[in-house]
């Protein structure tokens, strides 16, 4: 027995340093890829546009800057989140892997050192003084990034002193993320775990009481659209690439097969699964990258443009790989979106209609509980839903869609549960 444990203990500590290792050569595809789009001189520009803009959904880091600073802003946003996670000696799992992937996404089209500092800074505030351990709440911190356009509205967009611009926009960041480990806690029961974007949830109310606060005060908060196109035949190489090595990665951790992944596809979603802790990091590298694989596809089918807000949505979905989404509980939500976006005024490769296709997939766990056909349903009630959300908090959180997805689960579920509870009765007579 006490061989047994030894052995678990040595795996668990090999698959840790595996993981570590993974995000590292992440953060380094990410580098390389930066320095192969754009020049030194082009990336450093770039990311001094990046650091200093008004970032409002939706600023295309692409349009605004240039990939290469995009990209080279993600890595070291993935960078920051390892260091951060290592030092609090937080074992990873499916969760923190969603968060940097998440991360990563968001670096591309709102979220920088600057304006997501202050937020983490805020967490980690309220860690020491309710006495919680802030490896508890790393989750929370890294998604809490979401508000980081409240940070960068305030200080690039309101007019003031520089002193006071910096000033007011740090504090509503660190404000922002005092509070969000409470609102966290307290919303999740909102929608019961069938949104896997509780935070963006949080965001989004958050988001809204500061537009508000802020369009009370006589400042004008809008969304914003800087969208950048025609790059996709070098982004799309870099994706495939990037999913092919992760698929290879995971089919060598797994032996060479796809042996398990049957039941990994069987998994609810609900609640976010921890699929590292159930089936292991080999197949939950094959899973992220055939998410990845089929993500991009489906934006290339349908003429959409690759750019950053599509590619964050993809490295999300990539990321919930690792922590409630696999392909059968994902594509009832994309076909729900995909037929709503056709049959409504939005083109299905309309930015729109592809962040919520990619964003939407927050829905998962509807279609793992509840059927293929709950899943479209919900697919289709967020993409029109999703559309109409924006102005309550003005593009103030990156997570438009989490902010959707909560509002859809908590009104479809209890309709769900009770539709399942008259098919029961039915069935005893």
């Amino acid at each position: 027995m006490l061989e047994k444990t030894i052995n678990i203990n040595e795996d668990e500590s090999h698959q840790e340093k595996r993981l570590y290792t993974y995000f590292i050569m992440f953060a380094s595809i990410l580098i390389t890829a930066a320095f192969l789009f754009n020049s030194p001189s082009e990336i450093i520009k770039g990311n001094i546009v990046i650091l200093t803009s008004p970032d409002n959904l939706v600023t295309d880091y692409f349009k605004i800057a240039n990939i290469g600073a995009a990209l080279f802003n993600a890595a070291i946003m993935v960078v920051q989140a390892i260091i951060m996670i290592k030092l609090s000696k937080q074992a990873i799992n499916g969760l923190l892997v969603a968060s940097i992937f998440t991360l990563a996404g968001f670096s591309l089209f709102g979220k920088n050192l600057y304006n997501s500092t202050p937020i983490i800074i805020g967490v980690l505030a309220y860690a020491k003084v309710s006495k919680t351990p802030f490896n508890q709440l790393i989750p929370v911190a890294l998604f809490g990034t979401a508000l980081g356009p409240v940070v960068s509205e305030v200080t690039f967009n309101f007019s003031l002193p520089t002193f006071q611009a910096v000033f007011f926009g740090i504090s509503a960041g660190f404000i922002s993320g005092f509070i969000l480990p409470v609102l966290a806690q307290h919303y999740k029961n909102f929608h019961k775990g069938f949104s896997l974007y509780n935070i963006g949830f949080t965001a989004g109310i958050t988001a809204t009481m500061c537009t508000a606060l802020f369009r009370g005060l006589g400042y004008k908060v809008e969304t914003v659209s800087l969208i950048s196109r025609g790059n996709n035949k070098e982004l799309s190489f870099f994706l495939f690439l990037l999913f092919g090595i992760m698929l290879i990665a995971g089919l060598v951790a797994n032996q060479w097969s796809f042996r398990g992944y049957g039941l990994l596809l069987k998994e609810s979603g609900h609640g976010g699964s921890d699929f590292i802790k159930d089936y292991g990091r080999g197949l939950v590298y094959i899973n992220m990258a055939l998410l990845g694989i089929v993500f991009t596809a489906y934006v290339l089918f349908v003429g959409g443009d690759l750019n950053g807000p599509t590619i964050g949505g993809i490295l999300t979905i990539v990321g919930f790989g690792a922590s409630g989404k696999h392909l059968k509980n994902v594509l009832p939500i994309l076909f729900g979106v995909f037929l709503a976006s056709y049959f409504s005024i939005h083109d299905v490769n309309s930015t729109a209609a592809l962040l919520a296709a990619l964003f939407g997939t927050t829905l998962a766990p509807v279609s793992g509980c509840y059927g293929p056909l709950a899943g479209v349903i919900a697919g289709a009630f967020h993409m029109i839903f999703a559309a109409n959300l924006s102005f309550l908090n003005a593009g103030l959180n990156l997570y438009n869609n989490g902010f959707s997805g909560g509002f859809i689960a908590a009104i479809l579920v209890p309709i769900l549960d009770e539709i399942y509870k008259i098919k029961d009765k039915i069935k005893t007579f």
